[in-house]
């Protein structure tokens, strides 16, 4: 797994210009396709609408004529004085025969200017007569009719014509032809206001549906729906007499759309919709048009797609013989560059291929060539100054230090405890003369051992000797010479910091040769440090050091400056159990300068 990305990493940016350029290409080509496409479909809609209205128009209009023929037979009966007096006025028997005829003869001549029409008219008066013309066409009893909402419908609006839906429950009919559209309109005195009766025009929905059967195909429908949004009449006999709230909706949304006509979903599927409202009937008369049915076929998308995918190929092609020759002197320059920190950036790079790439590789090597200067300054001025920070590091002492032993020795001076203090102040004199008086890099082993027991003897005769300290060094290691105060550090850490949480413990100090090496080793079993603490180990170091500015991180950079990076500090510790500090220097028994 890790080949595949060392083989590509050099042509990264022939990859990436291949990549964006291909990248272009696809969204160029969708765009344009998806542009191409939509345009074509607006223009289309477009021509398509205008066509489409002249239609719906035409619809209207047929319904508006058909209303028309309605209006005017409804007026007929209501201006028959005849009618009127025989649906308001007690009869005899012969009265009502006379009646009956009189009334069926006049309205057959109503019926006769309407016969485009299959239909029946019935009036119905307050007196309980009825009239009808066929009553088998709309089986519906004198009762049901009452009891009806059509009828209830008509009388709270008594002076419109109303058009409704109605579908009888007669299942000896087929469901076409018990669904009706009834034209309602109470019969009114238009002086004093009284009704006296009500009259009905109904239609099969199958003869509503000629007006417009003609203008329907497949995937090409018409929809009429009452403002309750029932579908009254369709070409879709299915959805007849169910409510489609979905239609509704688009209906109010047409009246704020300035286009004649709207992109939506119904029942499932993505359709044109067209929206005429029909104001005489109360209703909404839909054109809904199949977007896949009709349109699908209206661009060849497949061809699109090939077209698009050989202008990438050819596309790519190009790119990659035209960006493959301008980046190869570039990736060659790069694999140089890489491979320069293996020669220690000694190894200039060969200046070659374009003019760009040229101008990069020779700016390359002049900052090489100003590199190798710059660090050998840098390296000499660093090691300057790093002796002159270890010289005056280790001539600090800290005051505290001092401060805190000398009151100690007034101490044992005020208790008359002579020995003691003699013993101190001998110690504290030599530690003295051995840090401050004696200005060399280093000590012998012997003298180092002789620093180390003075603070170890000053601090016990301090703080009590719940602190155990033992020294195992090798005999023949005494006149090894190392850094001076390269132990005390390790030590004033295990005293102050190895015990906080313990009573006492013991400190060991070993020193040996092993092979060319000189080891020294300062073991505790105190507290130890947490895992979280460990993780930077041998930078461990602390805020403070109690005796000198020289600290345990302090140490490793010094051996590290004066023996090189194969030397140093090594501390391991485990919380709880303590801590091993190792020291690796080179043995030898000449001073180092």
């Amino acid at each position: 797994m890790r080949l595949i990305p060392e083989r590509f990493k050099h042509h990264t940016l022939f990859i990436t210009i291949s990549l964006i350029t291909f990248t272009i290409i696809i969204l160029v080509s969708v765009t344009i396709t998806w542009t191409t496409i939509r345009m074509s479909e607006e223009f289309f809609f477009e021509k398509f609408s205008i066509t489409n209205a002249k239609i719906i128009n035409e619809i209207k209009e047929r319904f508006e004529s058909f209303h028309y023929s309605i209006v005017i037979a409804s007026n007929n009966i209501l201006q028959s004085g005849t009618i009127k007096t025989n649906l308001t006025e007690e009869q005899t028997n012969a009265q009502k025969m006379i009646s009956f005829y009189t009334m069926g003869e006049y309205i057959k001549q109503i019926q006769s200017n309407i016969e485009a029409y299959e239909l029946e008219i019935i009036v119905k008066g307050e007196n309980g007569v009825t009239l009808t013309t066929n009553r088998t066409h709309w089986p519906i009893s004198d009762q049901e009719l009452n009891e009806s909402i059509l009828t209830s419908n008509t009388f709270k609006e008594p002076k419109r014509l109303l058009y409704q839906y109605d579908e009888r429950k007669n299942e000896t009919r087929s469901i076409e032809d018990r669904r009706y559209v009834v034209a309602t309109k109470a019969l009114m005195d238009r002086l004093s206001g009284t009704v006296y009766g009500s009259m009905y025009f109904s239609y099969r929905e199958s003869e509503f549906k000629k007006v417009y059967s003609n203008y329907t195909s497949p995937g090409n429908d018409i929809f009429i729906i009452d403002k309750s949004g029932r579908i009254v009449s369709s070409n879709q006999s299915q959805f007849i007499g169910q409510k489609e709230v979905e239609l509704l909706r688009y209906a109010k949304e047409s009246k704020n759309n300035s286009n004649n006509y709207m992109i939506g979903s119904f029942k499932g599927k993505d359709q044109v919709i067209f929206v005429e409202a029909l104001p005489s009937f109360d209703m909404y008369l839909f054109n809904i048009i199949d977007k896949e049915k009709t349109f699908g076929n209206l661009i060849d998308k497949r061809k699109i797609v090939f077209i698009s995918l050989g202008i990438v190929l050819i596309g790519l092609v190009s790119i990659f013989f035209v960006s493959k020759r301008l980046t190869n002197s570039l990736s060659r320059l790069v694999r140089q560059i890489e491979n320069a920190p293996k020669s220690k950036f000694r190894q200039n790079v060969a200046v070659l291929g374009t003019y760009e790439t040229r101008q990069i590789g020779n700016a390359f090597n002049s900052m090489l060539d100003e590199l190798h200067e710059y660090v050998e300054q840098l390296m000499l001025s660093q090691k300057q100054k790093r002796n002159a920070e270890l010289a005056a590091l280790q001539r600090q002492i800290n005051p505290h230090f001092l401060y805190n032993t000398l009151a100690s020795i007034k101490f044992m001076v005020q208790q008359d405890r002579k020995e003691d203090t003699e013993a101190m102040i001998t110690a504290l004199i030599s530690l003295l003369q051995n840090t401050i008086g004696n200005v060399n890099e280093t000590v012998t082993v012997k003298q180092e051992l002789d620093n180390l027991k003075n603070y170890v003897f000053i601090n016990q005769k301090r703080y009590g000797n719940k602190i155990h300290v033992s020294y195992m060094v090798s005999p023949d290691c005494m006149d090894f010479h190392l850094p001076k105060l390269i132990l005390q550090p390790f030590m004033e850490n295990s005293f102050f910091h190895g015990f906080n949480r313990k009573a006492g413990g013991s400190i060991h100090v070993l020193i040996w040769q092993e092979e060319n090496n000189l080891i020294c080793e300062v073991v505790d079993n105190g507290d130890g440090i947490a895992d979280e603490q460990g993780e930077n180990l041998p930078n461990q170091t602390y805020k403070r050091q109690l005796f000198s500015g020289i600290g345990v991180r302090n140490v490793h950079e010094r051996i590290q400056l004066i023996y090189g990076e194969e030397y140093g500090v090594t501390i391991s510790s485990k919380q709880g159990e303590g801590t091993k500090v190792r020291i690796i220097i080179p043995s030898h028994m000449e001073q180092k300068s």
